[in-house]
């Protein structure tokens, strides 16, 4: 990077600075309403923006709609609510009447695809989000469902996608489902604009423009939106890295800076074109390949990177790969650049993510009129969700963790934006005097994880340069702030509000960063742990860790020792319950074998197995559709990931995990077995799995137990040369030797 491409913090207005909406007369509303009736009761004829969403309306800062209804109010919008409308009936779209600005659509919380099926396709019997439990009350792929009913429903009102479900599909990406690359789910909805991250910037600033009479279709300059255009425009220069293949000698692209190299024009169309400039006061847009953009000076606000098209990635998972980590290295906020990316012969426009929102207007974000509970059209129905979190405190955003096969940094970013300590503490006490029957027991006081609360870059003139995928892989960086003051001044100000008992630490926790600040681990240890401390360190061979961008085991075993430590010096008998992944990208056979002997070694017994799910434009994501790893520069030289693709191997991977269930026993013999690994049979305190029973004469097992099954399982397959099989499924199958199971 060139010293005059240095870049600054970038600043935004204030959240609350926008001049109110003339609406704001009304008040606020008791509950967002979600009829007809309740519009009337408050005196309104129509509302101004209608949120559509796949969740039970809960009116909690822990739900989406309730966070961006509740802060549109405050802008003074009326806001109402379609709350898991039948998506076969048009007329449920309608039942607000039209709204006057436009539909804001959701799938809710939760990726609609993630919530129906399990990682291994299996149909889930329940949905957490909706009363009662009951599954079924939202379609597959709920955003582009939602957004065409809409559009049925009033043409010419604009629909404005948002949540998790459209963040992780805002360019082409791998969907796990189809086994296929699939479109930006801007262009299948049809939506007018695709808002992704934290989306109060953006929405503040889209309604206010199009209150004041701004069409939104002329819209397309918001922070954190996705927008279709028919080109670039004149005047931008583009970094083209839509490929990968660059000649070595980089001197023979020097020819870019007056054009593109690869369009081949003659003559009369060459003095056409010269004529038009010198006709036009426009600028024409300059092309760079991407091996000379650090050479030249460029205009951060009209720069923008060429992705390979949908079409490229859709059929080079190698080149998927590549665009998946130039995604990925444009998501610092300070130093992202606009990505464009065609599809047939539209652009997908993926403007830089939402800058961060400062302490104040967090606070006020989540010190709105939230009521706390469910609408009161849901009666006495259980919402699990609510019961999970109803006494539980989110106190920060964000994560630079950068787990590879986590979707916290896609959605939240990699910003710690935190509450202050004033919020979180009041947020308690409405706890204590708004939530029926509270015991004086907070179930959690975290976010995506427990422990990064006011932990950032400790120069922002160094963060506004960073391009790092993680600030704690491979080590810890140096300008990372670790001290957890501020989190051990929270908690112990917490314990003494009145009325509170208990609180208890339940988020993930960053065991890497808490072992910088022993004071901080003695705190949570002494106060905050319920018998039982809840970690991920996923797995425990090197290998498998880097891909997944986690530390190695020594860290967890010097977490281990300060835990017992003061555990000990707190006269409690606590425990610590590592996570860990079964079939992550990457993972060998033999990978997960000396997991399975990490844990009998350790005495621990797996209940609960986490599969990886290869959630859209995840970089492990990437890893899995591609067996490549975009941690590195891709080339179609780089090495190949051993994938666990196939069902059965996936079984094998989680019978690892649980290798004292008895119904893995026979499957963990054979493939032992295939592994030369025979060694690992037995009854001995060093084997895996213990030896098989022999049957007595007359064929009958000891304690008249039936002869175990046999299975129809192959032997893994090794593709031609001897590599393992990477082949990009989905080519009209499921992949050769897939044993899938059905949906039901």
């Amino acid at each position: 990077m060139t010293k005059a491409n240095q870049r600054k913090p970038v600043q935004a207005p204030d959240l609350f600075s926008y001049p109110k909406y003339w609406a704001e007369c009304y008040g606020t509303a008791p509950f967002l309403p979600m009829s007809r009736d309740e519009m009337d009761e408050l005196g309104w004829d129509s509302c101004d923006i209608i949120i559509v969403t796949g969740d039970a309306y809960i009116d909690h800062p822990s739900f989406g709609m309730a966070i961006i209804g509740r802060f549109l109010e405050s802008q003074g919008f009326r806001v109402g609510i379609i709350s898991q409308p039948d998506w076969t009936n048009r007329d449920n779209f309608m039942k607000l009447g039209k709204p006057n600005l436009f539909f804001a659509v959701a799938a809710g919380n939760m990726d609609s695809m993630i919530n129906h099926y399990t990682a291994d396709l299996k149909k889930r019997s329940d949905d957490v989000y909706t009363p009662d439990g009951e599954a079924g009350k939202r379609p597959d792929r709920a955003v582009t469902v939602y957004s065409q009913r809409c559009r049925q429903a009033y043409k010419d009102v604009p629909v404005y996608i948002g949540g998790i479900e459209a963040s992780l599909r805002r360019i082409a990406q791998y969907d796990h489902w189809t086994e296929e690359v699939r479109r930006s789910v801007l262009i299948d909805s049809g939506a007018d604009m695709l808002i992704y991250g934290n989306a109060e910037r953006a929405m503040a600033e889209l309604a206010h423009r199009i209150a004041n009479g701004e069409n939104g279709s002329d819209i397309d300059d918001l922070r954190g939106t996705v927008v279709i255009k028919p080109s670039t425009p004149d005047g931008w220069t583009e970094i083209d890295s839509s490929r990968i293949d660059w000649p070595r000698d980089i001197s023979s692209l020097e020819e870019a800076y007056g054009g593109n190299p690869y369009e081949m024009k003659d003559e009369a169309t060459c003095a056409q074109e010269k004529q038009t400039e010198q006709e036009s006061d426009t600028q024409p847009v300059r092309i760079i390949p991407l091996p000379l953009h650090r050479k030249v000076e460029l205009d951060d606000e009209k720069t923008c990177i060429r992705l390979p098209s949908f079409e490229k990635v859709s059929r080079d998972p190698v080149l998927y790969a590549h665009a998946s980590r130039v995604l990925h290295q444009e998501s610092n906020p300070h130093n992202a650049r606009t990505l464009v990316q065609r599809h047939g012969n539209r652009e997908v426009w993926v403007n830089p993510p939402p800058i961060p929102l400062k302490t104040e207007e967090i606070d006020g974000v989540f010190g709105l009129n939230y009521q706390r509970r469910p609408h009161p059209s849901y009666g006495d129905a259980k919402i699990p969700a609510f019961d999970m979190i109803k006494t539980s405190i989110n106190i920060m955003r964000g994560c630079f963790g950068g787990c590879t096969f986590c979707s916290i940094t896609e959605h939240e970013g990699r910003v710690i934006q935190s509450r202050s300590q004033e919020s979180v503490l009041q947020e308690l006490e409405d706890i204590r005097d708004k939530v029926p029957g509270f015991t004086g027991q907070i179930s959690d006081l975290g976010g995506p994880t427990a422990n990064m609360y006011f932990l950032n870059c400790k120069d922002p003139d160094i963060h506004a340069n960073c391009r790092r995928l993680s600030c704690v892989f491979p080590g810890i960086c140096k300008n990372l702030e670790t001290s957890h003051a501020q989190t051990t001044s929270l908690y112990r100000r917490a314990r003494k509000v009145p009325g509170i008992k208990k609180i208890a630490i339940a988020s993930g926790l960053r065991y890497d960063l808490a072992v910088e600040d022993p004071e901080y681990v003695k705190e949570l240890v002494t106060h905050h742990v319920g018998g039982y401390l809840k970690i991920a360190p996923e797995h425990t061979e090197k290998n498998t860790l880097d891909l997944m961008m986690k530390p190695g085991m020594g860290t967890y075993d010097n977490f281990k020792k300060m835990f017992e430590k003061y555990s000990k010096e707190a006269g409690k008998k606590q425990y610590l319950i590592p996570y860990f992944i079964a079939a992550h990208p990457g993972t060998t056979d033999e990978d997960m074998m000396n997991l399975g002997l990490w844990l009998k070694k350790n005495n621990f017994r797996v209940d609960q197995v986490q599969t990886f799910y290869p959630s859209p434009m995840s970089l492990a994501t990437a890893m899995y559709h591609s067996g490549r790893n975009p941690l590195k520069k891709i080339s179609y030289k780089s090495g190949r990931l051993y994938i666990p693709r196939e069902y059965s191997q996936r079984r094998i991977h989680k019978a690892f995990l649980r290798h004292h269930d008895e119904k893995n026993f026979d499957l963990l013999r054979q493939r032992l077995t295939e592994m030369g690994r025979t060694d690992l049979i037995g009854n001995g305190p060093n084997q895996l799995v213990p030896a098989a029973e022999r049957a007595p004469r007359g064929g009958q097992r000891q304690g008249n137990r039936p002869p175990a099954r046999t299975t129809n399982r192959k032997p893994y397959q090794k593709a031609r040369g001897g590599q393992w099989d990477n082949r990009a499924p989905g080519k009209g199958s499921r992949g050769k030797g897939r044993t899938a199971p059905k949906r039901k």
